[in-house]
């Protein structure tokens, strides 16, 4: 035993790596997620450094990738064994940690076909980064196709059956009429009297999905509408104008919060020409604290805490503030299982959070894109050309190679 450190330290005499620093130095932070996931799907060993220059990847030195990072405008230096050699030493003596990634994750996003590029952030991301990813919706879900992927990501849909209570401002819109019409159609095609009972059974089958080991990545409506969908199993929340009857007047006192992954306490708001689903949201709040508001990412240990600290890995510590059908988590809703991961301070809006679920997890992202504050329908896409060291797109691919860290990583 006592010749295999002189034999590590020999071969990496031998062996330069290829560092992408991530910090404010890094060029297009987002266009280096996907050279990492470049990297894992070549089979090129990568290690994440977290908290080391905003958390930097490191991977055995490749020309192709280096090729890589020169064609995607990515900042990347080389580093000869006596320097990889300085960073190890640093992250032992630090708040740091380096965490092996194993494979390049197979990734699905819930969306229907017909959705536009003003629909979802993460797609946006995905695209942007050059990342691979397939689509599924509902009638995917419940014929079992997610049990071929490791991560899925909520499309900011309503797992209530509400359509996103934009009855009042848009049911004459030719957008909101194809959706109501898409949903009602799959419904009866699956053999469902109504859409909110469809939208059930797809959340209970996501809800095991995760239970097997599963990681899904929700932001907008996609973070409360699930939940309010799972608490409302065995009643009626939607008014007539949705589903043709009238919803429970018991309801309220029908939820199972026990059923939630998130959040308890919460009441729903029935009237349908309100445009809010529950008292999860903070929506009224965050909009009128404004465009110069930022939430706080917190800080956790990398070395105790590697998941939360993959979570919120960044070159700033402030993230500026953007809403959305679900804008933001009150606090006093938010289960005590749950690991706040980020916060608007000295208010009562939990922005980011994370949890486990039997084999699998869930993080959730309150609002709709990072990079445009109130996102309103049919507003063109974000061009990440404009925003490439977008802290709140960070965000979210910090969740999309979070499930290729090895397995004994993710154990907390």
């Amino acid at each position: 035993m006592k010749y295999i450190l002189p034999l590590f330290v020999s071969f990496l005499l031998f062996a330069d790596k290829l560092l992408i620093p991530m910090d404010i130095a890094q060029t297009d932070h987002l266009k280096a997620y996907g050279v990492a996931y470049f990297a894992l799907e070549n089979g090129i060993n990568t290690e994440w450094l977290l908290n080391f220059r905003g958390g930097s990847f490191m991977m055995d030195y490749n020309v192709v990738v280096e090729k890589k990072c020169a064609l995607e405008g990515v900042l990347w230096e080389i580093l000869p064994a006596p320097g990889v050699l300085n960073i190890y030493r640093i992250i032992e003596d630090n708040n740091m940690e380096t965490i092996f990634l194993e494979k390049a994750p197979k990734i699905v996003v819930y969306i229907p076909e017909n959705f536009e590029p003003w629909d979802d952030a993460v797609t946006l991301a995905l695209e942007y980064a050059e990342i691979p990813y397939d689509q599924v919706w509902d009638d995917d879900v419940l014929s079992g196709t997610l049990e071929n992927y490791d991560w899925l990501h909520l499309h900011h849909e309503d797992f209530t059956g509400q359509y996103g209570k934009f009855y009042t401002s848009y049911r004459n819109a030719d957008w909101y009429k194809e959706e109501v019409r898409m949903n009602q159609e799959m419904a009866a095609r699956l053999g469902f009297s109504k859409v909110s009972h469809m939208k059930l059974a797809v959340a209970i089958a996501v809800k095991a999905y995760i239970a097997k080991g599963g990681f899904i990545f929700s932001m907008c409506s996609a973070c409360d509408t699930y939940d309010i969908g799972l608490a409302a199993y065995s009643t009626d929340i939607c008014a007539k104008i949705y589903d043709g009857d009238h919803y429970d007047a018991n309801a309220r006192s029908k939820l199972d919060y026990t059923q939630c992954l998130a959040f308890e306490n919460f009441d729903v708001i029935l009237d349908p020409t309100v445009y809010e689903h529950s008292t999860i949201d903070t929506r009224i709040e965050s909009a009128a604290r404004g465009p110069k508001t930022y939430f706080s990412l917190f800080d956790f240990s990398a070395k105790f805490d590697p998941v939360p600290c993959m979570l919120v890995q960044n070159h700033t510590s402030l993230v500026k503030e953007f809403l959305g059908q679900c804008s933001g988590f009150r606090r006093t809703t938010v289960k005590n299982s749950v690991v706040i991961l980020a916060e608007v301070s000295s208010s009562e809006t939990v922005k980011y959070i994370h949890g486990d679920y039997e084999k699998g997890t869930f993080t959730y992202l309150a609002g709709h894109d990072p990079e445009d504050f109130q996102h309103f329908v049919n507003d063109p896409p974000t061009d990440l050309r404009e925003y490439k060291n977008s802290p709140g797109y960070r965000l979210i691919l910090n969740n999309i190679l979070f499930p290729a860290a090895r397995k004994k990583e993710l154990k907390t």
